[in-house]
């Protein structure tokens, strides 16, 4: 298949453009958050494509997942997608404002699929009548480097400040209870003035390349999770495959990541305080937490399943829109319908 999408978060794509098909990424010359095109990135099957070529692609496929690039996207190809092209839009956040009657932009349509990256947002998100299905994170393994030799927390968040509560960066100083923190994305810098705290305490540590982050994260005794409120974060991920011991907050789809044995889940901020605290005291078990961590993330989150999974969708909605082959019954499909046995 030929498949156009935009580079819009570098993780998840960096999964998806591993798959058998090729990707269409489209580029403009000021390669700004619409025209970005692989960025540097080592896509092999993906490739660049101006916007003024792409109305001369073939594209048996758009996946969206901004809303503007609906109307983009049509102006681009002179194809409107969904009517004139398949698409499937993948919905990466949770829902806001509000957590269970927030109406998604794209609720009750017929003519796209609405794809979540996890079943808590699935859950939450209101599609009304438009059908909606589940693909689950899958990233490419890292490998089991776990040294854990500097006895500190890692975090990874972008933008932390402006975030705040979201990401629970107005946490960390309690978290500094148990040890220092090293916190790595997108303007970490700010963060210490930001909380008024000693830069030893929380420390900016960069916004460094995958694998110089997978490096810089393996030597830290723990990964930390506070967020309360966006979709699954692939750091989450990436630290379990990785074999760390993760703490992370009962919030959003924390629970169903990381079962019981593979980590600490709590709502309670002193519980996870206590637990990290133990992690930093106790190397032997932080090594065992964090391989029981790696189990679970290379059977529910590998990427193989992932692609697998997306191939199921691409196909059901590519041969959906020719009019021949199986439909999925996805929710929205019909009244009541659910999914039939396991696509995400």
């Amino acid at each position: 298949m030929r498949i156009l999408l935009w580079h819009v978060h570098g993780g998840w794509t960096d999964a998806f453009v591993r798959g058998p098909h090729e990707y269409l990424v489209p580029v403009d010359d000021r390669r700004g958050p619409w025209g970005l095109g692989r960025d540097d990135r080592d896509w092999p099957a993906a490739r660049e494509v101006p916007f003024a070529a792409l109305r001369d692609e073939e594209v048996d496929l758009v996946v969206l997942q901004r809303t503007e690039e609906l109307v983009l996207a049509e102006a681009l190809l002179g194809r409107k997608p969904g009517a004139e092209v398949p698409a499937v839009f993948v919905e990466h956040n949770t829902p806001q404002p509000h957590a269970a009657t927030t109406r998604h932009p794209l609720a009750d349509r017929d003519d796209l699929l609405v794809v979540h990256v996890t079943h808590f947002n699935e859950l939450m998100w209101d599609v009304g009548r438009t059908r909606s299905t589940v693909v689950e994170h899958g990233v490419p393994d890292p490998g089991h480097r776990y040294v854990g030799d500097l006895e500190r927390l890692a975090v990874v968040v972008n933008e932390p400040v402006r975030r705040g509560r979201i990401t629970g960066t107005d946490l960390l100083p309690r978290f500094t209870a148990a040890g220092g923190i090293d916190v790595f994305g997108i303007d970490a810098d700010r963060v210490p003035a930001a909380l008024d705290i000693d830069p030893q305490r929380v420390r900016p540590s960069g916004n460094l390349s995958t694998s110089e982050l997978h490096a810089a994260m393996a030597r830290r005794r723990l990964y930390l999770h506070p967020v309360r409120w966006t979709s699954l974060g692939l750091s989450l991920i990436e630290a379990m495959h990785l074999g760390m011991p993760v703490v992370a907050l009962q919030t959003t789809e924390a629970a169903r990541a990381i079962p019981p044995g593979a980590g600490f889940v709590s709502a309670n901020v002193g519980e996870l305080v206590a637990a990290a605290r133990w992690l930093l005291e106790d190397h032997d078990e932080a090594i065992r937490l964090g391989a029981a961590g790696r189990e679970a993330a290379l059977e529910r989150y590998r990427l193989s399943r992932f692609l697998t999974d997306w191939d199921a969708v691409i196909a059901d909605e590519v041969e959906r829109a020719r009019g021949r082959g199986r439909v999925v019954a996805l929710k929205g499909a019909g009244a009541g319908s659910r999914p039939l046995g396991r696509v995400g």
